[in-house]
């Protein structure tokens, strides 16, 4: 059972909650009607979040009116350095505070579990996304390259 961490009221009762594995449909869902965010079939899968969330228990949260997601945040850290994977709200739910108070909550578990610095990368063409970022104070880095490799075979699945 999960303790509700907030409330907000705006368009009915949004509550925040640490994100279980039994949000999964709805949260994939959610993903998956956002624009510019991107997936593979492997990591965000049900068994590739499974496994997330059980290596990252209590740094990632939903934002739930009613039985609908309305917000997710998929976050954890590897005993250095935080990292937020994906945050998403819902269309019909944006500028209300939602993200805002999504990363609130994961930002104070990442803290609280001693993690100094968060990290994430966003899409160029995500315009809507690179703004939140830069308004919630994560800057550009223009002195790193990222590189990645992908070690099996992966479908990558872009919004």
């Amino acid at each position: 059972m999960s303790t509700v961490l907030n409330k907000y009221q705006d368009k009915g009762e949004v509550q925040f909650r640490i994100m279980t594995i039994e949000d999964y449909e709805k949260m994939y869902d959610l993903w998956m009607s956002c624009k510019n965010m991107g997936f593979n079939n492997l990591d965000d899968s049900r068994d590739g979040i499974e496994k997330f969330l059980l290596r990252n228990p209590g740094t990632s949260y939903v934002a739930e009116e009613g039985d609908r997601i309305v917000g997710t945040i998929l976050s954890g850290h590897d005993g250095r350095r935080g990292y937020i994977y994906h945050m998403s709200v819902a269309e019909d739910h944006r500028s209300q505070g939602i993200a805002g108070k999504l990363l609130e909550n994961s930002l104070a578990a990442l803290k609280k579990e001693g993690i100094n610095k968060a990290a994430l990368l966003v899409f160029n063409r995500n315009e809507i996304g690179n703004a939140f970022w830069e308004s919630q104070g994560f800057t550009v880095r223009e002195d790193i390259t990222y590189r990645n490799k992908a070690l099996t075979e992966i479908i990558r699945i872009d919004t």
